[in-house]
């Protein structure tokens, strides 16, 4: 791998915005990341999938310190992850998250809710935040329901409100955790359209998700986790025609033919 990085030079190293090294984690006795090394570069988008309880959840939430992990190096953007205090709190605005579930404030509406963060964190005027919020919603479908409160929406609605509350802190990166997986079906293509459109504008996104359309058609890169560990990475179209390993091969014949 050296070898390639000191070719590259220094280009590299500033594309490079999340960096995993040799990360473990465990849950008690459970091994949940084994020696986790994973490079995703600025603009990319990266799909990670998996059966159940292989880690990616984990994963994800390690990039911005939800779960702290026991070795190994996490940085985003060149700098490693802060432990508390208002660098985390920095940490987590510039890396956006998206929840299964929404995570909403019930008793704020949704414009205050898109609103809070760029107030809170970002420092920034209430009126700016309030013409950012407004455009967010717009960008994401759901503009008229601005003065609403989260549960008079229905679920697409407010996860598309939870994508406008990350973007409004201007993120590094998004990271979504299985965002579709709490759902109806038919609300899962209007959240999924939004991430293509995210995609597509060049947001760096790490994704958590079991929506095989959605990994085909947004994601740059293919990573396939097994009890803990990455089993194997690569392009959507090399990953679902040749899976490499015994394992993404089993997963895929379990999913692809249901």
């Amino acid at each position: 791998m050296t070898e390639v990085s000191v070719a590259k030079d220094s280009v590299a190293a500033t594309d490079e915005l999340v960096v995993l090294k040799s990360v473990n984690k465990h849950f008690g006795a459970l091994h949940v990341l084994q020696d986790v090394d994973l490079t995703i570069a600025r603009g990319e988008v990266v799909v990670v999938i998996g059966p159940s309880g292989s880690g990616k959840s984990t994963l994800c939430r390690t990039i911005n310190r939800l779960e702290t992990i026991d070795s190994g190096d996490i940085r985003i953007d060149g700098k490693p992850l802060p432990h508390e205090g208002k660098e985390l709190a920095r940490l987590r605005a510039d890396v956006g998250m998206v929840f299964q579930s929404f995570n909403l404030f019930a008793h704020k509406t949704v414009l205050e809710n898109v609103m809070l963060g760029q107030v809170k964190v970002r420092k920034a005027d209430k009126q700016k935040a309030e013409e950012k919020a407004r455009g967010l919603l717009d960008r994401v479908g759901v503009g008229t329901q601005a003065d609403k409160y989260p549960a008079q929406l229905s679920g697409g609605q407010q996860q598309r409100v939870a994508i406008a509350r990350a973007l409004a802190m201007d993120p590094k990166v998004m990271l979504f955790d299985e965002p579709t997986s709490a759902l109806d079906p038919e609300m899962i293509n209007e959240v999924l359209e939004v991430m293509q459109q995210l995609a597509r504008d060049g947001m760096t996104m790490v994704v958590v998700t079991h929506e095989m359309g959605f990994a085909r058609s947004a994601a740059n890169r293919v990573v396939f986790m097994a009890d803990g560990r990455i089993v194997e990475q690569a392009t959507p179209d090399q990953f679902f025609s040749n899976p490499r390993s015994d394992r993404a091969k089993d997963f895929l014949s379990k999913i692809l033919h249901h």
